[in-house]
């Protein structure tokens, strides 16, 4: 993820200096590939940028962050909520497809997500940053605050892709009202393997196939049940191999042409997988980037150790210490049990072979 952090004043932009370089520890595991850019809108900071890795934003803030949400960057302004707010109107879409957006006061004393608190980890990454500066972190979500199971963050954990998401608001509205609600969950993959006792107070699982309504259903299947919310399974990684400075429409248009034949979409997928030479492979980044996919890179080292029948070159195995990218690639994003579903295929200097990983329900709030 890419975090575009924007200051107004010299205490500001100082302070999203320090920042970064607390991002750039990763010292947390869920935020560890956050990236950030800096941007600057200060006038006396402009004078003094000779050298400086933060940039003077010319253009409105308005425009900037329509142009950074387009990018599907994270945002966090460092100054007042209306500024933010002001900002970010004319680029809404919807809660699932928000990028999460934060501000911060200039002395790191309140951290607040505005946008994109769960799905987008808005919450998450508030959190994480008013731990590190010392500042509280003002969540204002209502399952969160009540200490309540919450849907869409239940979704994002287990990398699930929400088919309707007006049904959060139905599910989440029994919630907070204390109403039990049920889950129904495909055969083969339920309750991570420790019991109902894992459950959270208030869930009570259901049959599947369910026998009548059920609040939340998870499936992989296209089977049509009464359900409020739909949750379905990213279950498929993607492995690609690329020449240098392919750019995203091509990335976009080969990688489109394999889901098509495949009959799958970018929401099924869990992430993309190359080696760690191409983890800044532009075309291949933006085109994560702009589909909200997860890009998992690995050494040649790392690579080599999955076991398996591969389609071998001697060329790839010149260039890149490992005789398979793609293939290799998308088996070990799958992690156990995950099945090659077509071998490599190569096409104006690109590969791509995809998988299928092996998908469990877990509760664990960890």
């Amino acid at each position: 993820m890419r975090l575009s952090i924007i200051s107004f004043t010299e205490n500001g932009k100082r302070l999203s200096e320090r920042i970064a370089e607390l991002l750039k520890k990763g010292d947390s595991k869920s935020l560890s590939k956050t990236e950030p850019l800096l941007f600057t809108k200060c006038e006396a900071c402009k004078k003094n940028s000779a050298g400086s890795s933060v940039l003077f934003v010319e253009k409105s803030v308005g425009d900037w962050a329509k142009e950074q949400m387009q990018e599907k960057n994270a945002l966090l302004f460092i100054g007042a909520c209306g500024i933010a707010v002001r900002a970010i109107a004319l680029s809404l879409t919807d809660k699932l497809h928000d990028v999460p957006v934060l501000v911060m006061d200039e002395r790191s004393r309140y951290v607040i997500p505005l946008l994109a608190g769960h799905v987008g980890g808005a919450n998450e990454l508030a959190d994480y940053l008013a731990g590190k500066t010392g500042a509280e972190s003002v969540i204002t979500t209502a399952t969160d605050i009540n200490n309540k199971f919450a849907v869409d963050l239940f979704a994002k954990r287990n990398n699930f892709f929400i088919e309707n998401k007006e049904g959060i608001v139905k599910v989440s509205s029994k919630v907070l009202a204390g109403e039990v609600i049920t889950i129904s969950i495909e055969p083969g993959h339920g309750a991570d393997g420790t019991g109902k006792s894992c459950l959270p107070s208030g869930i009570r699982l259901a049959a599947y196939p369910p026998e009548g309504f059920v609040d939340v259903l998870i499936t992989s299947k296209e089977d049509k049940f009464n359900a409020a919310l739909v949750l379905r399974p990213r279950e498929y990684v993607i492995g690609l191999g690329c020449k240098k400075r392919k750019g995203i429409e091509e990335i976009n248009a080969f990688v489109t042409k394999k889901m098509k034949e495949l009959g799958i979409t970018a929401a099924q997928v869990y992430a993309a997988a190359s080696i760690s030479l191409k983890s800044e492979e532009q075309g291949i980044v933006s085109w994560c980037n702009k589909e909200g996919i997860l890009f998992l890179t690995y050494t040649s080292e790392e690579l080599q150790e999955v076991k398996g029948s591969f389609t071998g070159s001697s060329f790839v195995r010149e260039k890149t210490g490992v005789d398979n990218v793609c293939e290799r690639a998308a088996l070990k994003a799958c992690g156990d049990k995950g099945k090659l579903l077509t071998p490599k295929y190569a096409e104006n200097g690109m590969t791509i072979a995809v998988a299928k990983r092996e998908w469990k329900v877990c509760f664990d709030e960890k």
